[in-house]
């Protein structure tokens, strides 16, 4: 280890040599005053372990408690108190290693990375440098547009986090709550492989996806369980890489796009009047969408890392990682690629579906047995929509799968058209009732009666002569009549009937 240099400063050199060549999308540069700029841009996430005791003691991780109620002495770093490593949480990391098709490393060691902060109380945080429990991996990620980016991951050590600061309890003081000291954390350290905000938005996205599908953290950024540090440099299209500047501890997907995006225009107005950008960190202001200077990087001396004395190297057996590996739930991409071959799903729907673990099982739920691509626009389409207006998520739903399937039944076997379908699916989510019950209470049976729809039609045609006639030039304008008859049938009346026989009655093929 080179004394006085942080770990992100050391890796730097590694990321250039490992990043990936990538030819610049026209899409993704930033059109400056001199022409234009690439954004290069690797990410540090923070993601707390679900777990209920910290990584080196018993106390208590809930969130929301009393504040200094959940304190051992060794989080307070009372003398003579030992740190003992939390097994679960050695076990979540490699969890977490084997989803991102990671390097499991079976050796790691604990450091004492010591730096001064207030709500700190030892004067180090026990962490891991040179030697991490989990190695390089990849996150792929679905782009909007269709393209996928894969993503390298550098490495995801095990940390423990500090306390919080209160600065708004006092007038003159500022109060430490220790709650959180000593909270397991897994930094995963990608690397600069995204060259857009909509990159490392989809990345941030997709990696919380992956943890809350092996329930290794739960990805709530509001309570700050998941949050990022953002590595942001720019370079002519071409040119030698950057100097970086790092914004620290942006909890919000949203606030993570709008950090690059202000930040890169920063550093290219900088670089085109002439000067030259400080490798310092940064902070985001949600208020004024602005990043600020924090602290300069020139305070690097003031860490050092060695190996914690009190912890023993961390070793463990691959038969270990083996059987931690067996016990993996079905992942995303493995998930996306089985929806869109067992059941014939299109890219766009399998990636909105998988988006959410409860999602995918809510629609297979709904599929079985079923034309499954009918189910998945009924999932996405018209309970998502309502989901989403009310701001509730599938956990949430007044629609139950069951409910949704015995609806695209009744679409299916003719007892009602797609056109009411969606008005006993709004009563359905208003009310909770079945789909049976509303269509037979509220008589919205289909008409199948050709002898009723034959009517509807002749009191249509024989209210509209000179639209008879137009479409004898125009046959395109059937499908006004077609509109017309469902209207005057309350939409009732099967559209299939009412297309044969408008076609005998208009003298059109069935091919008009």
């Amino acid at each position: 280890m080179v004394e006085g240099v942080t770990m992100a400063e050391t890796m730097v050199s590694d990321f250039e040599r490992t990043m990936k060549v990538r030819e610049p999308r026209k899409e993704d540069l930033i059109q400056g005053q001199t022409g234009d700029w690439e954004i290069i841009l690797g990410l540090e996430v923070h993601a707390q372990v679900s777990s209920k005791a910290k990584l080196f003691s018993g106390a208590s991780t809930k969130f929301g408690a009393e504040q200094n109620s959940q304190v051992s002495f060794v989080d307070a770093a009372m003398p003579g108190m030992l740190p003992v490593i939390n097994r679960f949480c050695v076990e979540q990391a490699v969890r977490t290693g084997l989803g991102l098709k990671a390097q499991i490393n079976l050796r790691s060691v604990f450091d004492r990375k010591n730096y001064f902060y207030p709500d700190l109380p030892q004067g180090y945080q026990i962490s891991q440098f040179k030697h991490p429990i989990v190695g390089e991996g990849e996150v792929i990620l679905d782009m909007p547009d269709g393209r996928t980016v894969n993503v390298g991951i550098e490495r995801l050590h095990l940390e423990q986090d500090a306390g919080k600061s209160l600065h708004d309890q006092h007038p003159a003081m500022s109060f430490v709550d220790l709650n959180r000291s000593g909270v397991a954390l897994m930094e995963i350290v990608s690397k600069p492989d995204m060259r857009s905000a909509e990159e490392a938005r989809a990345y941030v996205t997709k990696l919380r996806t992956i943890l809350r599908y092996l329930g290794t953290c739960d990805g709530n950024m509001e309570e700050g369980s998941l949050r990022a540090d953002v590595n942001v440099s720019v370079r002519k299209v071409g040119a030698p890489l950057g100097t970086r500047c790092e914004i620290k501890n942006v909890n919000s997907i949203r606030f993570i796009g709008q950090a690059i995006e202000h930040e890169a225009r920063r550093q290219i107005e900088i670089l085109e009047d002439g000067g030259t950008i400080d490798q310092e960190t940064r902070l985001f202001d949600p208020k004024t969408g602005e990043t600020r200077s924090m602290r300069s990087k020139e305070e690097a001396h003031d860490y050092r890392y060695f190996p914690d004395p009190d912890l023993l190297p961390l070793e463990f057996t691959q038969d270990w990682v083996n059987e931690i590996a067996a016990s993996l739930p079905e992942l995303p991409d493995d998930k996306k690629a089985r929806l869109i071959s067992e059941y014939g799903l299109s890219p766009y729907d399998a990636t909105v579906l998988v988006g959410e673990g409860a999602r995918a099982d809510y629609f297979e739920e709904v599929a079985k047995g079923r034309d499954a691509k009918l189910a998945a626009n009924w999932v996405t389409g018209e309970l998502f929509g309502a989901l989403n207006r009310e701001g509730h998520s599938i956990e949430e739903t007044p629609v139950s799968s069951k409910q949704l399937g015995e609806l695209i039944d009744l679409i299916s076997n003719g007892t009602i058209s797609g056109r009411i379908a969606k008005q006993v699916f709004d009563s359905m989510y208003k009310t909770g009732r079945d789909p049976a019950k509303i269509v037979e209470e509220e008589g919205l049976q289909q008409v199948t009666d050709s002898g009723a729809i034959e009517a509807a039609i002749d009191a249509v045609i024989a209210a509209n002569p000179d639209k008879v006639e137009q479409t004898k030039v125009k046959p395109q304008l059937a499908g006004w009549f077609v509109g017309q008859v469902m209207k005057s049938t309350s939409g009732k009346a099967n559209p299939s009937v009412v297309n044969e026989i408008l076609a005998k009655k208009l003298g059109l093929s069935s091919d008009d």
